[in-house]
């Protein structure tokens, strides 16, 4: 029966953690029906705001505060766990360990196996909350930390297609808006000043435009960025009306990039289903421009629902799943090994 031999038909139900940065999330997902049963997160942005980006040190103290009042909240799904999923990279190290401890403490607790869940892949099945899986499907991930297209065939077929050689999408969003003094996180006010703005008022370079390399850059638009804000006297001397175009330009450039090197992978790839993930999946105007495309080349555009494009545990509830029906759990014992592994190959 192995060490699980306990677990009765009856129990069916995955708990899931995520704390690989800023948010503190846990959520219960059903595994045969895929239904979320349970989900909560509490966010630190205003917490971090005073700092312009997250602050790791704090963001622990604050998951060790956040997630045990949330677990609380889950006590009378214990019964019915079979297993607790918990994020466990990529991501904030001291972060990461306040999820994963409070996993091993879970697991060690009701005897049920642990499944560790790459972070990365989770924002993917954001796509597939509640929802069977569509493979194959071209994926752009494009988040605070990665910028990627992802070719997935299956949950243990994933292939990188085009990655991004400095910044990513969301950092670059959030470093803009510091640099005109906005709040943070940038993306959304970025977007928010985007609308009333003039796109073509500057004219910011867009990223291997005449490169033929499939992957990403930002280092040299945000640079672009500095330039213009200096050459406007500095952020103190920024009108409103001056950050409301430097954002719509900035943003113009930055999903032209997107766009011309996607629909080259895209028209290479005989895939006829796409999605954008990750917390910069939730602008408006990235999307619809994607939309355009897939339309053009006659490809289904598939959108994940914006409260799940940003870390939640709703995503890794849902590839916990597939995870388990697959058999890929380990105990709290070697969940710590593997920890262990990653700090020493610096992955953490």
């Amino acid at each position: 029966m192995g060490i699980y031999g306990k677990i009765t038909r009856e129990k069916k139900m995955i708990l899931s953690i995520e704390s690989s940065c800023d948010d503190s999330s846990i959520s219960v997902t059903e595994v045969k029906s895929k239904k979320l049963l349970f989900y909560k997160k509490i966010s630190q942005e205003r917490e971090h705001s005073e700092f312009g980006g997250v602050v790791p040190e704090l963001a622990s103290r604050l998951h060790a505060v956040a997630l045990p009042k949330i677990l609380e909240e889950t006590k009378e799904f214990f019964p019915k766990l079979r297993a607790v999923a918990v994020t466990n990279g990529p991501g904030l190290g001291v972060t990461l360990m306040e999820g994963v401890e409070m996993a091993k403490t879970v697991s060690a607790m009701l005897d049920i196996p642990i499944i560790a869940i790459n972070h990365l892949k989770a924002h993917i099945y954001s796509l597939f909350i509640e929802k069977e899986t569509i493979f194959p499907i071209l994926v752009l991930l494009i988040s605070g930390g990665h910028t990627m297209i992802v070719k997935v065939e299956s949950l243990n077929s994933m292939q990188i297609l085009a990655s991004t050689m400095d910044d990513s999408i969301g950092e670059s969003f959030d470093k803009c808006a510091k640099m005109m003094d906005l709040d943070y996180p940038g993306g959304p006010q970025i977007e928010k000043l985007a609308v009333l703005g003039d796109e073509n008022r500057f004219n910011f370079p867009v990223p291997l435009s005449n490169s033929p390399l499939l992957a990403f850059s930002l280092s040299g638009l945000k640079n672009a960025i500095r330039v213009k804000i200096e050459e406007l006297g500095g952020a103190d001397n920024l009108s409103y009306k001056d950050r409301c175009d430097i954002s719509a330009s900035f943003q113009k450039a930055i999903t032209a990039h997107l766009l011309q090197k996607s629909k080259k992978i895209m028209s290479a790839q005989n895939i006829k289903d796409f999605a954008i993930v990750g917390g910069a999946a939730a602008n408006q105007s990235i999307r619809d421009t994607f939309a355009s495309l897939c339309d053009k080349l006659n490809i289904k555009q598939h959108f994940v629902e914006l409260k799940y494009c940003s870390d939640n545990s709703a995503m890794v509830g849902r590839i916990a799943i597939d995870y388990f029906l697959d058999n890929q759990i380990m105990d709290h014992k070697s969940i710590s090994t593997l920890i262990s592994k990653k700090r020493q190959n610096g992955e953490l």
